[in-house]
């Protein structure tokens, strides 16, 4: 079974409809004990990270949330649910993160970027929003990283959640913020919106996206489908 963490912020249905499509048996809970017997466990997230934060901590689920990685559980983060992931963020004039990894979460800022063709970045919306290539980024066999205790990275090319993927494959975004981790070995994707910025991380068993794999057509269910077998 698959827990999807419920603090009040995200697609739950959107995400627990597709991953049963795949054959998945998924709870949306904020139980303890249903997180911490679950295969896999899911946080999803749609909204400001400061109103995320409280959420989580009125929920009861941060310990949870935290085990279950430190436990090395298949663990899926969607958009937000990257983001918190991360010791803190730019939103709501600064915020404190989760801090299961270092980094930041800095706004989208183009005034005096240019895109690859030269052209003034000022131009691109906030948010970005819409259909966006990934670059795999992380390569098999890589070693694991200090955070990671030991753990093997999973999220690449050629197996794990990765599995199945090509590079430039299109998926869908909705966000005005980024992460940007210390650690750029965990970086499994990146996506270029007026720069490269990392659009999902891997670490053992975790996989977190800022894109929406249950918006993101057959390149969003393989990866649900290969974070389902992980979790079987």
């Amino acid at each position: 079974m698959i827990a999807i963490i419920d603090y009040g912020m995200g697609n739950l249905r959107s995400v627990a409809k597709a991953l049963e499509s795949l054959g998945a048996t998924v709870k949306i809970t904020a139980s303890p004990d249903i997180i911490e017997n679950a295969s896999g466990v899911v946080l999803p997230g749609v909204g400001a990270m400061p109103d995320a934060m409280k959420a989580l901590q009125k929920a009861k689920v941060i310990s949870n949330i935290k085990k279950a990685i430190a436990e090395d559980k298949p663990f899926l983060g969607i958009c937000l649910g990257l983001q918190l992931l991360f010791e803190n963020s730019e939103e709501g004039g600064g915020c404190k993160g989760l801090g299961i990894f270092k980094g930041s979460v800095p706004k989208f800022a183009f005034s005096k970027l240019l895109t690859s063709d030269q052209r003034p970045a000022t131009a691109l919306k906030i948010p970005h929003m819409g259909w966006n290539q990934i670059k795999i980024k992380m390569a098999d066999g890589g070693p694991a990283t200090k955070a990671s205790a030991g753990r093997q990275r999973t999220a690449v090319k050629n197996k794990g959640i990765l599995a199945g993927l090509k590079d430039d494959s299109y998926v869908y975004f909705v966000h005005s913020y980024y992460v940007k981790p210390k650690d750029k070995n965990i970086i499994a994707t990146t996506t270029n919106y007026g720069f490269e910025f990392c659009s999902s991380i891997a670490e053992g068993n975790l996989f977190a996206c800022q894109f929406h794999p249950e918006k993101s057509q057959k390149v969003g269910l393989k990866i649900l489908q290969n974070f389902v077998n992980m979790c079987n």
